[in-house]
């Protein structure tokens, strides 16, 4: 972008007020207009005689090549690559980070192993609830370099009758991720509350996730307070709150191993908004058991295999699943002629998901999208003028909105907009290529052995 000197005359007389002026107004008394902006020769013009903005940098100064390797190699980029380097010789745990942190003896700082001390703990603690007070489910992570003498390459690891060290292992980090409530979750628990329903929270997350993603969505409302929001408005323990004036409350699975079942029912009777936190599929079975003996209707809602025996206990079982229309077709699905003449399955041995459903889920399928997708999208560019070696390095002058004639493989010149629809219309053909895929493997999949003229479309 290029000024001219009565453009620099302007910002110098600009008002200390002009920043509460509407940007029209501040457009019309200053008579300019961002959306034209110059043209070719008026801004050859100004950068002969004005110089370039110096603080934009010259296009030739980073290369698209230094580019890529500084986001392939540099930063945290290398040592992402050092991680699935260390994988074949490394034993690397992740988990809840307090469950971690006690299992790790050393914490890895800056390229050296330092001892884990008091200092540490309380610089983990420090980041640990800085991230969950956002809401963030966070993870910690952890190594332990293993000798090739005592594991070799064909080491035989059990998880149940664990075979390898899990202690004085090497902290590593934390990292963290947000998964945000859907947009219609408040309104749906204000419905709930209004029709005189009781929700109760019950998560694996950290309680302070737990409770801020609880107040997000009107779990914990508003003005309601908990033990620990009454201690810190008084500035007293936790201990000393009487815990019949908290209206809600968030209870922790180690909290909760521990509670006798009168004690779990007289949080159930006097708290009207109530989150547990850190709880394993035993303890949510426990606590639908100990709402059904107070007499309520228990309705739980899941979505994974950790909270089927409390949907299988409670009175109404809703199951959140995605993919409702291909569910729906299944229900109707004819079953396949020869289904009688298999061999039963045997539950040991036979395994929902194995080597050869992700290799043909990702090796074949997923590849074949993947590559229609892409065919599409360099098609319809091509079509258009620009070819797959017009597009190299090209990134910066596309998404500038102050290049108005960028020339294509023939010479043609497109403006900002013309690019953007024209970037579009090939996102749109991309994801329709995968529909299309997507659709021809629905096909396949309706039979094992039969091809579709045997089984039919019933």
């Amino acid at each position: 972008m290029f000024f001219s000197n009565s453009q620099r005359n302007i910002s110098v007389s600009i008002s200390q007020d002009d920043h509460k002026v509407d940007l029209i107004d501040l457009y019309q008394r200053y008579n300019t207009n961002p959306k034209t902006g110059l043209t070719d020769v008026e801004a050859r013009r100004l950068l002969d005689r004005d110089g370039p903005n110096v603080l934009s940098p010259s296009q030739s100064e980073i290369s698209e090549w230094a580019k890529f390797r500084r986001q392939m190699f540099g930063d945290s980029a290398l040592l992402l690559w050092i991680g699935a380097i260390l994988c074949f010789v490394t034993h690397v745990m992740k988990g809840a980070p307090e469950q971690i942190l006690e299992r790790c003896s050393s914490i890895f700082i800056n390229g050296a192993n330092i001892e884990m001390n008091n200092y540490w703990r309380s610089e983990f603690q420090r980041s640990y609830m800085e991230l969950a007070s956002m809401g963030e489910s966070v993870l910690g992570f952890c190594d332990l370099h293993l000798s090739s003498h005592d594991y070799p390459k064909d080491y035989q690891f059990d998880g149940e009758q664990v075979n390898f060290p899990l202690d004085n292992l090497r902290f590593l980090g934390l990292m963290s991720m947000i998964d945000p409530p859907k947009v219609a979750v408040p309104e749906a628990v204000a419905k709930c509350r209004s029709a005189g329903i009781k929700i109760i929270m019950m998560t694996s997350d950290h309680p302070i996730t737990a409770k801020v993603i609880a107040r997000a969505v009107g779990i914990i409302s508003e003005n309601t307070e908990t033990v620990e929001d009454i201690a810190e408005r008084l500035e007293i323990p936790p201990e000393r709150v009487d815990p019949h004036k908290a209206k809600a409350c968030v209870i922790d699975g180690n909290d909760l191993k521990k509670m006798l079942p009168a004690e779990i029912d007289t949080v159930l009777r006097n708290h009207t908004e109530i989150v547990f936190a850190r709880i394993d599929p035993e303890q949510k079975l426990i606590i639908v058991e100990e709402c059904q003996r107070q007499g309520a209707i228990v309705t739980v809602i899941g979505g994974d295999v950790y909270d089927s025996s409390a949907l299988r206990k409670a009175d109404i079982g809703v199951t959140m699943v995605t993919d409702i229309i291909p569910t729906i077709s299944l229900a109707y699905e004819k079953a396949e002629t020869d289904i009688m003449k298999r061999r039963p399955s045997i539950p040991r041995h036979n395994r929902l998901v194995n080597e050869r459903l992700i290799s043909m889920t990702y090796g074949q399928i997923g590849f074949i999208q993947v590559g229609a997708g892409f065919f599409t999208y360099f098609v319809i560019m091509a079509e258009n003028g620009f070819l797959p070696s017009r597009l190299v390095g090209l990134r910066k002058s596309w998404e500038s909105k102050y290049v108005n004639d960028l020339q294509d493989s023939y010479g043609q010149e497109w403006t900002y907009e013309q690019r953007k629809q024209l970037e579009v219309t090939c996102h749109i053909a991309f994801f329709i290529a995968i529909i299309i895929c997507q659709s021809a493997v629905l096909i396949i999949c309706k039979t094992r052995r039969n091809s579709i003229v045997q089984q039919g479309m019933k």
